[in-house]
């Protein structure tokens, strides 16, 4: 069979698909809110802003590994569905928050869930695409959380804009991480015959082959996790921007969306390598004229530059861990890929922070950009080779 026979949209892919936008929708409609509601409401400083909302982040990066073994070792639709009921009933949980601590708790918490069920979702959709069209599928599943994390904040400032009201948010929240569950509730997959488990090691929780690549994508998202979750009170303090940052992110989302689509169609040819490299220094190009640019200009045009090279970089790494693990490592290598991307957003959230507070945005930022110049010379000089030589597929 050949590939334009084989159905890439079928309709398991489109339910995780559709579940993956949701999880990511609901996740980042809260996201670039969270500096000011935590400042608004209690007072938090930009020091502590980074450390309460960073503990997410941890511990999503702590529970990722065993989501990796869990989805290996276990039926991966149960881990899926535990899961996203999870992430769902922990939402309840904010507009009820009275204070900083318990709204610590609770955010960190959150991030357990979270891990995860991205993890269980993208070895899902691996596990239905047919084989011959996975590293096209892989693009296109790509999109839906690029397309949720572009948005959402988007849709998100319009909201409070016009109500002026947190709980809205957190009300809508709720609501549309419980569509997420759903979909993937409605899930028609056989379980898979599931193999013996090999005793307990590293390399069952961490694709150690992979390390290489890891770090990469860890340099990638410190700089986004600095840029997203700043952006919105840079621009309010710093420009007086106080209703743009919604465009900062269509911006980046139309930016993610073109690389995406047309992405896809060369992963398909097999270019991994040339996507990753042509997505690490397009998004360079637009970090440094972020960073390099202190006005409306840099501001936005950086923002659709950004999301050009992220939307090429992430669905051909992703292309890249699943290349170097065997079929019944898809899981690891999926956890691996977003350890590595937590790990890197939750440091630049906490550094971001500290160093905004003492030292200005300006450094936060600059700093933001030369750790992406180093992962893209990592990348060029280590990672790409590494890849070419270990590849299974």
């Amino acid at each position: 069979m050949n590939k334009a026979s084989e159905k890439l949209w079928n309709g398991n892919y489109l339910r995780v698909w559709i579940a993956n936008f949701l999880l990511y929708f609901s996740f980042m409609l809260l996201t670039p809110l969270f500096p000011l509601y935590l400042s608004e409401t209690f007072d938090a400083d930009k020091q502590m802003i980074g450390i309460v909302l960073s503990g997410y982040t941890l511990t999503a990066l702590l529970i990722r590994p065993f989501s990796g073994y869990l989805v290996d070792s276990f039926p991966r639709r149960k881990v899926l569905l535990i899961s996203f009921f999870l992430f769902f009933i922990l939402f309840i949980g904010y507009p009820l928050c009275t204070t900083l601590l318990m709204f610590t708790i609770v955010r960190t918490l959150h991030g357990a869930p979270f891990g995860a069920a991205t993890v269980s979702n993208s070895t899902v959709a691996i596990d239905v695409l047919p084989s011959s069209r996975r590293a096209e599928g892989i693009g296109y599943y790509g999109l839906s959380n690029n397309l949720a994390t572009a948005i959402s904040p988007s849709i998100a400032l319009l909201i409070y804009g016009a109500t002026k009201s947190y709980n809205v948010l957190f009300i809508l929240a709720i609501i549309i991480s419980g569509f997420s569950f759903y979909c993937n509730y409605r899930l028609k997959i056989t379980p898979r015959r599931l193999a013996v488990r090999p005793p307990l090691s590293l390399d069952r929780f961490i694709l150690i082959k992979a390390w290489r690549q890891g770090l990469c994508i860890f340099c990638s998202a410190f700089s986004y996790g600095v840029i997203s979750t700043y952006i919105a009170i840079y621009g309010k303090e710093e420009l007086n921007i106080t209703g743009g940052t919604g465009l900062f992110f269509m911006l980046l989302s139309l930016g993610l969306i073109i690389s995406r689509l047309t992405g896809s169609r060369t992963l398909k040819k097999g270019k991994i390598v040339e996507n990753a490299t042509m997505g690490f220094f397009i998004a360079l190009l637009g970090y440094i004229l972020f960073t390099g640019i202190h006005n409306y200009f840099g501001y936005y045009v950086s923002a659709f530059i950004i999301g050009l090279g992220q939307g090429h970089l992430f669905p051909a790494f992703q292309t890249m861990f699943i290349n170097l693990a065997t079929n019944d490592r898809r899981g690891t290598a999926n956890s691996t890929l977003f350890v590595s991307w937590d790990a890197g957003v939750g440091v630049g959230v906490l550094v971001g922070g500290i160093i905004s507070e003492h030292y200005g945005y300006h450094t936060a930022f600059m700093l933001m950009s030369m750790v992406y110049a180093a992962g893209a010379v990592f990348y060029m000089l280590c990672a790409k080779q590494n890849f070419i030589k270990e590849r299974l597929r």
